[in-house]
């Protein structure tokens, strides 16, 4: 059993995601983990979830959360009822807290040994756990109790880390990461001395000393105190140049550049081995190393394979049905030279869409095909820089000529790419950021986007293409290509009502032509009646690995509280069409606020605009997506 508490609390069994039902249950869960066996009582339960003014149904309101976490983990649970709390025995699960405390606690040690290398080593597993904040969608009650202390050990880490790094020379790699974190706590003095200590190392002395009085302005501004005396003193030495180099620089190998006229490998080496001269030594690329100014380079590591085709594509859905008018374009597009973003609601096959496209233009892009799924398995964005090492492998590059920094890997991959027909294929992207890294620096590579988030509209020149529902004859041939034409023919009308039940969204009518087909005993018309109660709906819409709910949630979680607020009372009026002067009346809103909920709605690919002509346009809220925005009713 595997519990997160490092970014969005989630559990893990037999390495299946548990449902947890909303912020709430993931509250009472990450407070038992955080008391490690320990007795969490009612009292403090109710405070964690509720605040200091509880409702009068708390108390049923908590046994009602932590059964159903009961049932949710299984019979492993250890989670009992002891007098008038709960305790929960986690002694052989794993979760990431713990896990980060070991790590970072090794790293200390390491540290206080000189063992630089262990050290950071230690510490970079131990910052590699965090996912995000920690305990993400929980209440604001056991964020602001618990929060803090995650968090300090976090920037603790960050610190140490960072200390070990400088150790052994690796101040270029540095520079990047805690410019962010200066920036993210400028008050931490620690922080902004190592950061000027890398600034000075690479030959930026000048940048080194304005950072010191930018920090000197903010501390007498806001708290009326001068810097430390650690933080002057290294102030002194940049200033006068006395400051020492790397306790203990590591020695590796330096990449020469490519004699003139190499081949496109020695080309790409050219573009990771490149760099600039620093006061200690010879720059080489981030994952190379650094050559000690008294030591002179080695010979050149291995280039990448420069034969090597790539061809990472998943397969295409055998049974791809209907989107003609969308693949042609799609298809047009990229063969025009453009790249292309496909969006939608979570169901409407933008993967299976994509995927079919891509399989479709693989004649026009003889170089390869690069393939990433953007979403991690627990609905999180993946990092792009653990998508660049993918790519720079499948390119050919050896995994210990990889850099380290995200920046650099991104120059790599562009070098990698130049001149070269490529069709790349990113899936689920949160948004235009996690994408921008992983776009080719120009030339005849083409991209072909997907995802729901409105801001993957500014990906520039880029064909944007809106998924709705299917038309209503292509839900019945993809329900009848996959459940047996001749079965679903003796009855279109219980195949109308499924596909209209389904919202005629792919993901749902693949789902539901999949339980027909494992049940030949079974009838159109029982799973349309089935269907045909909206209590169950989400429930029947589930079979294997294919969860339609499980798609929907990414997007509704994505939700601000007053917009999934909105979004459950909308969804409550049962409304087929919705205007804003409907929902200003719902929400009690102001009409621009009610329009500027219903546009936020729309964004997230929640809710369906209509245009009419006139100024304010009609929305549709898919039966679908209002099952699953509703609130679960507390039990009493």
């Amino acid at each position: 059993m595997d519990f997160r508490i490092l970014g969005p609390v989630s559990a893990e069994v037999d390495g299946r995601p548990v449902d947890l039902d909303g912020a709430k249950q993931r509250t009472a869960l990450a407070a038992l983990l955080l008391a490690r066996g320990r007795l969490v009582t009612d009292e403090r339960l109710t405070t964690l979830l509720w605040g200091w003014e509880p409702p009068a149904t708390s108390t049923n309101q908590l046994y009602t959360y932590v059964s159903r976490l009961r049932t949710r983990l299984g019979p492993a649970h250890g989670l009992r009822r002891h007098g008038a709390g709960y305790r929960m025995d986690v002694s052989g699960a794993d979760l990431d807290w713990d896990r980060f405390r070991e790590l970072a606690a090794a790293g200390r040690t390491a540290l206080l040994a000189a063992d630089y290398a262990g050290a950071e080593r230690r510490l970079a597993d131990a910052l590699a756990l965090w996912r995000g904040p920690a305990l993400g969608d929980v209440t604001e009650h056991l964020a602001d109790a618990e929060g803090p202390r995650l968090t300090e050990a976090r920037l603790s880490a960050v610190e140490q880390h960072a200390e070990a790094a400088l150790a052994l020379g690796r101040h270029d790699d540095l520079v990047p990461a805690l410019t962010r974190h200066v920036t993210g706590h400028p008050a931490r003095e620690r922080s902004r001395g190592q950061l000027m200590t890398a600034l000075y190392r690479c030959g930026r002395q000048a940048d080194a000393l304005a950072l010191y009085e930018d920090g000197r302005r903010l501390l007498a501004e806001e708290l009326g105190i001068d810097p430390g005396p650690e933080l002057r003193a290294l102030h002194q030495e940049i200033l006068t140049g006395t400051l020492a180099g790397p306790a203990a620089p590591e020695r590796t190998r330096a990449v020469l550049a490519p004699a003139a006229g190499a081949g496109a490998g020695a080309r790409a080496g050219a573009g990771a081995g490149a760099g600039s001269r620093t006061g200690v030594g010879v720059r080489v690329g981030v994952g190379v190393g650094v050559a000690a100014a008294e030591g002179g380079p080695s010979a050149p590591g291995p280039g990448p394979a420069p034969a090597l085709v790539p061809a990472l594509l998943p397969a295409a859905p055998p049974d791809f049905t209907g989107r003609e008018d969308q693949a042609r374009l799609v298809l047009d597009a990229l063969r025009e030279g453009r790249d292309v973003t496909v969006t939608g609601a979570p169901g409407t096959g933008k993967s299976a869409l994509a995927l079919h496209s891509a399989e479709q233009a693989r004649p026009a892009f003889p170089d390869g095909q690069l393939y990433a799924d953007l979403r991690s398995p627990d609905g999180t964005p993946r990092d792009p820089g653990e998508v660049l090492g993918w790519f720079l492998r499948s390119l050919g590059t050896a995994p210990e000529r990889i850099p380290a920094n995200r920046e650099e890997r991104a120059q790599l991959y562009r070098t990698l790419l130049a001149g070269r027909r490529l069709l790349i294929v990113l899936d689920n992207a949160a948004d235009d950021t996690q994408v921008r890294p992983l776009l080719p620096g120009g030339g005849v590579t083409r991209t072909l986007v997907t995802g729901v988030r409105p801001a993957l509209a500014t990906l520039e020149g880029a064909l944007l293409l809106r998924l709705g529902p299917l038309a209503p004859a292509e839900a019945a041939r993809l329900l009848a290509r996959i459940a047996g034409p001749d079965r679903l023919a003796a009855d279109p009308e219980s195949v109308a009502r499924i596909a209209e039940y389904c919202d005629r969204l792919p993901l749902a009518l693949r789902i539901a032509a999949a339980r027909l087909a494992d049940r030949p005993h079974w009838l159109p018309a029982r799973l349309a009646d089935r269907l045909a109660v909206p209590d169950r709906r989400l429930a029947e819409l589930r079979i294997g690995s294919l969860d339609l709910a499980a798609a929907l949630r990414p997007a509704l979680a994505a939700l601000d509280g007053p917009a999934a607020a909105a979004l459950s009372i909308l969804a409550e009026a049962g409304l087929a069409v919705l205007t804003a002067p409907d929902a200003a009346a719902l929400l009690d809103l102001p009409l621009p606020d009610a329009e500027d909920v219903l546009d936020q709605l729309a964004d997230a690919r929640l809710l369906e605009p209509r245009p009419t002509g006139d100024a304010l346009a009609d929305y549709r809220l898919l039966p679908l997506v209002g099952l699953a925005g509703r609130r679960p009713v507390p039990v009493a």
